[in-house]
């Protein structure tokens, strides 16, 4: 029944959702899932389970991922720009964070990512800094988590922020005159800059 569910929706569910709609307890359904995970897993079926905070959805096995596109040959989605992903890694380590903080470790503003981002619904606002001008603070949200396929905030990488800053820095510096990128790009609309002359 659970595997129906999941199947029909197509989408992440909330785990809570489905508790109510078959009567289960959390536990319960943590088992059920469980037996679902491991059935796909052993078998190597097509599908397999995916779960992130507090959704679960039912997903293609990645290995078998050239065989569809070449069925369906879907469009590709647009990556995350390097200034994106900055922005993103900042707020997914140091969250709940406000936007100048975020600016204070990349150095740049970062108007435009943040907006990308909360577009894409990869952060939202959790909140307000006791601070003067209250300002939002932002944190990822269980999309960011299905993302990149991990379970939990727990499961990221560790990242030594100190080299990170000295290496974008250095990259930056490096950047030939005259020759401008994606993440260029975005810092001047971050700052205002149209752009236009």
């Amino acid at each position: 029944m659970v595997e129906a569910i999941l199947f029909v929706t197509g989408d992440a569910v909330e785990k809570k959702a489905i508790c109510r709609a078959m009567d289960l307890t959390e536990d319960e359904l943590e088992e059920t899932l469980d037996a679902l995970e491991s059935g796909y897993d052993f078998d190597r079926r097509g599908l397999r389970l995916l779960r992130f905070g507090a959704h679960v959805q039912l997903a293609t096995r990645p290995d078998y991922a050239p065989y569809v596109e070449k069925l369906l040959q879907p469009v590709q989605k647009q990556s995350l720009s390097q200034a994106i992903m900055e922005t993103l890694a900042v707020i997914a380590y140091r969250q709940p964070v406000t936007k100048a903080e975020i600016e204070q470790i990349r150095g740049v503003k970062c108007d435009y990512s943040v907006q990308s981002l909360t577009a894409k619904g990869l952060i939202k606002e959790v909140g307000r800094k006791e601070t003067l001008g209250r300002p939002i603070l932002y944190g990822t949200t269980d999309a960011f988590l299905r993302h990149f396929c991990i379970s939990s905030l727990g499961d990221l990488p560790e990242i030594d922020f100190e080299k990170l800053a000295a290496k974008l820095d250095s990259g930056r510096r490096e950047e030939p005159d005259g020759e401008e990128n994606l993440t260029a790009h975005e810092e001047r609309l971050d700052s205002g800059a149209s752009g236009v002359l």
